[in-house]
């Protein structure tokens, strides 16, 4: 959600359509900097009345934590200090972070730079509280964290690891050739995060379909169902109670209207409902069996077993 006008506006924006969680931006996310958020700006975020749930940030898209010119490195380092430190701000738990390019220097060093970077910005805020979350990316050119592995290294080398956590994107994913159109597919890639990464360092979902193909390494965003991907994953993401805890938010293509994502949230609430409706008719399905089950070996029937009546189950 966008913060013009405020960040008291973003929650506004979210709560409009009925989000429960929502991402915002810190500051423009095509600028570098920004002037300092107001008083009466952070008063009127802090005592904002029916906020979300859940609130986080996503970081500038210019910013390159591995970047090999040296006056864009010192930018993108400058730049996510001063997001973090607006994070904290706002209290966001975390801010969402694309782990940055190579720009043709390989994979290592782009890696190597990385860290340094992240750890600089770590060391420089030393009583900071608001995390960077790693976003798994498409790939697309020189982009770097498209596999688990980038992002367990950055993890691994970095002197602050209790300040990065992970962020799964499902367009990102399929896109850098995860397979996730299927529930045994899905369910693969997430055993392999859990081996890799850890399912702990799981902070966040974003819940977009792709324009473009299983490992295209071309980074575009569909709306849910519309694309390559299928329902799928988002069924099992919004059914499985694995990820109750996990925010989930959308970054599709939408108006000033927000109509686009009334829509995605009526496909992704409608996929747990019919769960919570298939999960029903299994209960009840099973209490049937074990009801005649007992009938034939004379057994005594738990009240809570009992068949239904006209009025249905027993409360």
């Amino acid at each position: 959600m966008s913060i013009s006008g405020g960040p008291s506006k973003a929650l506004e924006r979210g709560r409009s359509i009925g989000c429960t969680a929502i991402q915002i931006f810190v500051k423009n996310n095509m600028q570098w900097f920004a002037k300092p958020f107001g008083e009466a700006d952070l008063t009127a975020y802090r005592q904002y009345p029916d906020r979300p749930r859940m609130v986080f940030g996503h970081t500038s898209y210019l910013i390159n934590p591995g970047a090999r010119n040296p006056d864009f490195l010192e930018k993108s380092i400058r730049a996510l200090t001063e997001e973090l430190t607006r994070g904290d701000q706002l209290e966001l738990p975390f801010l969402v972070l694309h782990p940055g390019a190579h720009m043709g220097d390989g994979e290592e060093a782009g890696l190597t730079r990385i860290v340094s970077s992240l750890d600089s910005v770590f060391a420089s805020l030393p009583g900071g509280q608001c995390r960077i979350a790693l976003e798994i990316t498409a790939g697309q050119g020189s982009c770097l964290g498209h596999t688990f592995e980038h992002l367990a290294k950055i993890i691994e080398r970095s002197k602050f690891p209790e300040r990065l956590a992970t962020c799964l994107d499902t367009a990102h994913l399929f896109e850098a050739g995860f397979d996730i159109s299927t529930a045994k597919g899905f369910w693969d890639t997430i055993r392999k995060f859990d081996r890799i990464i850890g399912r702990e360092r799981l902070a966040a979902w974003h819940l977009n379909d792709s324009k473009t193909g299983l490992g295209s390494r071309v980074d575009r965003h569909e709306h849910i169902g519309k694309g390559r991907i299928g329902l799928a994953p988002f069924s099992e993401i919004m059914r499985s109670k694995e990820f109750d805890a996990i925010p989930k938010v959308l970054e599709t293509p939408k108006d000033e209207d927000l109509k686009e994502d009334v829509e995605n949230l009526r496909v992704l609430t409608g996929l747990l409902e019919k769960g919570r409706n298939s999960r029903s008719q299994e209960a009840k399905k099973s209490r049937s069996q074990e009801f005649r089950s007992c009938r034939r070996s004379g057994g005594t029937v738990d009240k809570s077993l009992q068949m239904p009546t006209k009025t249905g189950y027993p409360a």
